[in-house]
């Protein structure tokens, strides 16, 4: 009897009132929202976007910020695949080219009556698919630095637009008209007040977001940037990956393409003429790291709005067009160069816990 209390003592646990974390809560999700790399660009967006409003009036209408999203769908397609090259370590200076020739492709494919408009689009589709193939191959399997093959690439894809702009003959160059309802829609349609092309960029920003997030190529995406070898040796195919990116850029380039040349009812031999750099700014500017590894197509987006506002604001305020692209490489390097002070921080800041992990040991 008298070994009834000690064993019920010993089974009888302490009653804490449950505590109301919710404020820290709260706290740690501002504080893991601020510490994000896109935060610092979309609040730089907005001090922007606050500052051209207060120098123009016209600046926050309707139809002044619909005309900016028009103009950065463009980009802001094109970014998604530029996104994923540069998070594996890559570069694709060809996008404008490439644009320029899947629609041309389409185009001429169309206008010569060879096929309907659909399966001319989807022609002008793979067109783009088998040039970013192109350049994945030869960078993966034959070894070519990224730079040079694409670099490569920018000038064999512009010849080509010019090949089928003006035939064998090589007549002087023209545009071929794109007069069709549906593919007008494309890049000129809306849907209520919405510009179609918006609509569609959106989309796609959604989509590819949630494939690099919970998709298996999509981590293995981010693990060859991060470390090739490692990678490789845990059994990813770095090849694969790699021409998956450069083909899907094609794509998108060829997407691009043909809603340009939608909105203008024309494809161009000019279309897309330094369109790589205006890309390359919205992903680095975005939060990409061109060591590869990092980056977000959130992040390039907003980058690609940044670029857009730039722009916009230039004409607004009456900037000379040089100023633009002074600007713009401007914007490059600024952005570069943090990426790189912030690496250099983190490793400075790795090998001081390092040292001191090892004397506490």
């Amino acid at each position: 009897m008298s070994q009834a209390p000690d064993s019920i003592e010993k089974n009888t646990t302490q009653y804490t009132p449950p505590q109301d974390d919710t404020p820290d809560s709260i706290l740690d999700f501002f504080k893991r929202l601020f510490q994000m790399r896109e935060m610092g660009v979309l609040l730089a967006l907005i001090l922007l976007v606050l500052f051209v409003n207060s120098q123009s009036e016209f600046f926050w209408t309707s139809r002044n910020i619909f005309n900016i999203l028009r103009s950065m769908s463009t980009i802001g397609i094109i970014a998604i695949g530029m996104t994923m090259i540069i998070i594996t370590a890559g570069i694709d200076l060809s996008v404008g080219s490439m644009m320029a020739a899947a629609a041309m492709m389409t185009a001429r494919l169309m206008y010569t009556d060879v096929l309907p408009p659909l399966p001319a689009v989807i022609v002008g589709f793979g067109f783009g698919a088998m040039l970013g193939f192109i350049n994945g191959f030869i960078i993966t399997k034959i070894k070519v630095n990224p730079f040079i093959t694409t670099l490569g690439m920018l000038s064999i894809a512009r010849g080509l637009t010019l090949l089928l702009a003006t035939g064998i003959q090589g007549t002087v160059a023209s545009n071929i008209p794109m007069r069709n309802p549906h593919i007008n829609f494309l890049g000129a349609g809306y849907v209520g007040d919405i510009p179609m092309p918006v609509i569609i960029m959106f989309s796609l920003v959604i989509i590819f977001s949630l494939f690099l997030r919970y998709t298996v190529l999509g981590r293995q995406i981010y693990a060859v940037g991060s470390n090739e070898e490692a990678a490789r040796l845990s059994g990813v195919s770095v090849d694969r990956v790699k021409i998956f990116a450069y083909t899907l850029t094609g794509v998108l380039c060829a997407l691009a393409g043909v809603m340009q040349a939608g909105l203008l009812s024309t494809a161009s031999t000019s279309a897309g003429q330094m369109l790589e750099l205006d890309v390359i700014a919205a992903v680095v500017i975005g939060g990409a790291s061109l060591m590869g590894g990092q980056g977000s197509i959130f992040g390039a987006v907003i980058g690609a709005a940044i670029m857009a506002v730039l722009r916009n604001a230039f004409v607004l305020l009456q900037f000379p067009s040089y100023a633009q692209t002074i600007t713009i490489g401007v914007v490059i390097i600024l952005a570069v160069s943090i990426d790189q002070i912030r690496r250099s921080e983190r490793t400075i800041f790795t090998d001081i816990r390092d040292r001191f992990a090892g004397k506490s040991g």
